[in-house]
């Protein structure tokens, strides 16, 4: 397949999706995936003469507990389709894939862009337990000393002493 070829098939993609994207020069094309518990996943998919890549940040290099942050990402890497959880020279946390472009077609761009949503959306809340734990308690606190919402900690409630009352609904 040609890269022209991959290049119409990720424009129908897109037109077909419903989703936000870009296009910042004629072979990349950046796309904004809605998410619940990550509002929202940036992803990038370039297209080179023989193959794609396919690039999503999924989150900042964690404060603490990296062993066990970058230990869940390798096992979680095992049960992953089309890409695979990577960091980069600053720690930062990427799904990443690489393919022929051969394999650039409409229904294999929805299984991708599935599969980035599901492992960025899905393992977030896991990856601030893991890496970010001090903060979010540390952000609770905050908040309830100032009697501001704490809803969007809720998720996070069993980090919370027993003896402190737990974040709040907005």
């Amino acid at each position: 397949m040609s890269r022209e070829a991959a290049v119409t098939a990720v424009q129908e993609f897109l037109a077909a999706s419903g989703l936000e994207w870009e296009a910042p020069d004629a072979s990349t094309f950046v796309v904004t995936l809605p998410g619940e518990r990550k509002l929202m996943t940036t992803t990038s998919i370039t297209l080179g003469e023989h193959a794609a890549t396919i690039n999503a940040f999924v989150a900042r290099n964690p404060d603490e507990n990296h062993e066990a942050v970058y230990r869940w990402l390798l096992e979680r890497n095992r049960r992953t389709y089309g890409v695979s959880f990577a960091i980069d020279h600053l720690g930062d946390i990427y799904l990443v894939g690489r393919l022929p472009l051969a394999a650039i077609t409409v229904e294999e761009l929805d299984q991708l862009m599935g599969a980035v949503l599901e492992y960025s959306d899905g393992s977030f809340n896991t990856l601030l337990e893991l890496g970010f734990a001090s903060s979010i308690r540390r952000e609770w606190q905050w908040r309830t000393e100032r009697g501001l919402p704490t809803g969007n900690l809720a998720a996070f409630t069993h980090l919370f002493e027993s003896n402190v009352p737990g974040p709040a609904a907005d």
